[in-house]
């Protein structure tokens, strides 16, 4: 899974293909994380550091413009009608 990425990172940096398949697998995880888990791991981890709910929810909003999560699960019948309308 992901040979060419693998195979790109070998090339461009000094990763072995072990470490690069590591990185990509922890960079996959890290982005497949759904918008409402996102949510609630940054609200804990705001929390942890002191901030206020009216702060944290601010800062929340801010970064999820800017955040790429997971997409919610469409079905075949979703599928069909991005392609097809």
């Amino acid at each position: 899974m992901h040979d060419e990425l693998v195979d790109h990172l070998t090339r461009s940096t000094p990763l072995s293909r072990g470490e690069a398949l590591r990185v990509i697998q922890d960079v996959l995880a890290y982005f497949d994380e759904t918008t409402e888990d996102y949510v609630r791991r940054r609200h804990r981890e705001l929390q942890a550091q002191g901030l206020v709910n009216a702060t944290i929810f601010e800062r929340i909003e801010a970064d999820l413009k800017y955040r790429a999560v997971a997409p919610p699960e469409l079905t075949l019948r979703q599928l069909r009608r991005i392609v097809y309308g």
